[in-house]
């Protein structure tokens, strides 16, 4: 009978795993200000958005009903309460009209408006959090001061509903002038990797737009 009851279980988990969509392809997005969502959300943002662009809620937000961890219609804001509009918006739109009917796409956006990328790399969060400026702090603390592992928890809970299948990074002014930068990118890119037990090939890491050559830019980047 035990050993019956414990095959019984292997096949519920096995069962349970099949229940990924691979069909739902979810996107992590982390930055600052503009991933955060700077820009003012104005009435046509909030129209016809498909049921098929979803949005997993990052903290709770009472005034929408969202609750943390839970998937909702992608209407802005995507990020937390009183935040505006962010790239992802129009992305996810994008590319749900470009993909057949029975594909979604789910995003999910840890941001922190002004922040540099210490905020999140796991050596470095700790000493940053310690040093940042007042009026970050309560931005931080929506996220337990630890953006990263924040972001990764929500990533966990979501791979059990679908695939994850990029990241999305706005990110940068913050750690303007440091040639170091993209190392740190870097490591934050295969952190996530790491941890979710993803593969680079499969998960691409997707950058806002960083600066021109002819502006003094690294096209290397």
């Amino acid at each position: 009978m035990k050993k019956l009851f414990l095959v019984l279980l292997l096949i519920l988990y096995a069962l349970s795993s099949d229940a990924q969509d691979k069909n739902f392809h979810i996107f992590l997005c982390f930055g600052q200000s503009n991933m955060e969502g700077a820009a003012r959300i104005e009435a046509q943002d909030t129209i016809n958005i498909s049921d098929r662009f979803l949005m997993m809620a990052a903290v709770d937000d009472l005034s929408r009903g969202r609750v943390k961890g839970q998937w909702y219609k992608a209407v802005p804001p995507l990020c937390r309460e009183k935040t505006g509009l962010t790239p992802v918006d129009y992305f996810g739109r994008t590319l749900t009209e470009q993909l057949p009917q029975n594909h979604t796409i789910g995003v999910i956006n840890v941001s922190i408006g002004g922040c540099k990328i210490e905020a999140f790399m796991k050596d470095q969060i700790e000493a940053y959090v310690k040093t940042a400026p007042e009026w970050m702090i309560p931005m931080l603390k929506a996220y337990e001061n630890d953006p990263y592992q924040w972001l990764l928890g929500l990533a966990k809970r979501a791979q059990k509903d679908g695939v994850i299948s990029g990241i999305l990074l706005h990110q940068g002014e913050s750690n303007i002038g440091e040639e170091d930068w993209p190392l740190k990118v870097k490591s934050v890119y295969e952190n996530l990797l790491k941890d979710l037990n993803l593969k680079a090939e499969n998960v691409p890491l997707i950058a806002g737009e960083v600066v021109n050559a002819d502006r003094g830019g690294d096209p290397q980047v």
